[in-house]
């Protein structure tokens, strides 16, 4: 299972906007070529058909423009990722996650039902909002069913929301709390879950209508001592009904979430030691956390590059137990297709408000690049991917850089952290001029596309250099490396 996910809210980010990120995985044994692109709405599809399931959706005929992050080949469907559409509405989709016998067995999975390759595109283009946006996809996996367990996030400048499916039909979503952000890995991640609230006011609890009857007809409640019936409960452990806690479990998702955890709110809870309130194979870490500071864009790509630096499990560890290096899933995966961080900023102009955050390939060794999300067309360096492997490309350039330095760490790694924080000071100079830009005298559509090329423009230079340095590196790294003076 692939993917890693965090939420921010907006009293947990330091400019006050709501921040998305999540990195897109590939299954194990290949790897995904993606590209960057805009949807217009003359060219979305009003009837759908799935590749994998070969479901039939008729769409409305109103659709929004929106950006997408989809496959660069088409043999296996669309597969968006991540968007916002003209509104300044995004979604993250998807987090495969893990659900239990119990579950699957009350409600299978429909094997011509919807999944990860459709819903972006079923959903982004039709909401104004980020409730609008679990509705919307609520109502579609009732009608039409789910052939994989997925959680969606969604998100406008306001709110965070984030939907999980509960087998074939049925589903949860949760507001994300504006001063908490939440981290999620492979796994039925939201922990408690106000029932009261969800058949009440639905002021931060949705779920599907007849969730409660689904409960009791298949004896899912795992209360022990139950007081009170299920309508007025407030904290519903759903983990114990709807998730998993298998072995395989504390090798490849927990640990992740304890990472993410143990980075941002280190000051919150012992996370090392023997009197560790939490540790990588703990069942019970929080689905949302309260951050020690104001979180960046900086601290989400540190998280979602993580190799477990700073502690035993590191795999480029050069100190630890050999018998630990590498021991959990890192979140900086060989198998990263590429990033997406959606930034919806509350203090600039509506046109202007949504930066979409891309980095591609293995995130151990890339840098994010930030474009508008509010345009017709998206840079060549970013659209233009195909199955060629071609350093002209943003996402195979980054492949490239990724497999020589992987096998050459220590040699990479200097002129890859002078890189990062490069293109970092770079992008974070860039969103400051052209927002300055865009407020002394706002433009139109091709301003903000101008914008996005200038941005491509720098992403590419550096990256090309990171390149040349690295092919260096990796070479005189070379096994069959001899010259005279070693006679």
């Amino acid at each position: 299972m692939p993917c890693t996910t965090i939420l921010a809210g907006r009293l947990a980010t330091y400019d006050g906007s709501t921040m998305m990120a999540r990195n897109e995985d590939s299954g194990a044994g290949h790897f995904t070529p993606k590209k960057f692109i805009a949807v217009k709405p003359e060219d979305q599809p009003r009837h759908y058909k799935s590749v994998i399931s070969g479901v039939e959706i008729d769409l409305p005929d109103n659709p929004l423009r929106y950006t997408a992050v989809p496959n660069a080949l088409p043999d296996e469907g669309i597969w968006g990722e991540c968007g916002v559409n003209s509104c300044n509405v995004a979604m993250s989709e998807t987090e495969t996650i893990t659900s239990n016998a119990r579950v699957l067995g009350a409600d299978p999975l429909v094997k011509a039902g919807i999944g990860e390759e459709d819903l972006l595109t079923i959903v982004l283009p039709y909401i104004r909002s980020a409730r609008e946006g679990v509705l919307r996809l609520g109502e579609l996996l009732e009608k039409y069913g789910t052939y994989e367990m997925n959680g969606v996030g969604f998100q406008d400048v306001n709110e965070i929301w984030w939907l999980e499916t509960i087998g074939g039909h049925h589903w949860i979503a949760r507001r994300v709390p504006d001063d908490r952000y939440v981290v999620m890995p492979n796994q039925q991640g939201i922990d408690f879950f106000d029932l009261a609230d969800a058949f009440g006011e639905k002021r931060e609890h949705l779920c599907s209508a007849d969730l409660i009857d689904f409960i009791r007809a298949h004896h899912l409640d795992r209360t022990f001592g139950r007081e009170r019936p299920l309508e007025a409960e407030t904290a519903f452990d759903v983990r114990a009904a709807f998730g998993s806690t298998d072995d395989a479990d504390h090798t490849y998702n927990t640990p992740r979430a304890w990472f993410m955890g143990r980075t941002l709110s280190r000051s919150k809870f012992r996370w090392d030691g023997p009197d560790a309130d939490y540790t990588p194979e703990s069942d019970d870490i929080p689905w949302a956390f309260e951050p020690d500071h104001l979180i960046t864009v900086e601290d989400i790509k540190y998280v979602l590059s993580a190799h477990y630096q700073g502690t035993p499990y590191d795999p480029y560890g050069k100190c630890a137990d050999p018998m630990l290096r590498g021991r959990y899933r890192p979140i900086g995966v060989n198998r990263n297709n590429f990033c997406g961080l959606t930034q919806l900023r509350p203090y600039v102009p509506a046109e202007i408000a949504a930066l979409q955050w891309i980095a591609m390939g293995s995130m151990v060794f890339n840098a994010f690049v930030p474009f508008y999300a509010n345009v017709d067309e998206t840079p060549g360096y970013l659209a233009c991917t195909t199955d060629r492997v071609d350093t002209g490309c943003f996402y195979w350039a980054n492949r490239l850089i990724a497999a020589m330095a992987d096998a050459h760490f220590a040699a990479c790694a200097s002129p890859l952290e002078r890189y990062q924080n490069k293109v970092g000071a770079l992008a974070q100079e860039w969103v400051d001029r052209c927002d300055r830009s865009w407020m002394e005298n706002p433009g139109d559509i091709e301003t903000r596309e101008m914008f996005n090329d200038d941005a491509a423009d720098m992403a590419r230079s550096q990256t090309d250099d990171l390149l040349a340095k690295v092919l260096f590196a990796a070479s005189l790294g070379m096994k069959n490396g001899f010259s005279r003076s070693d006679a």
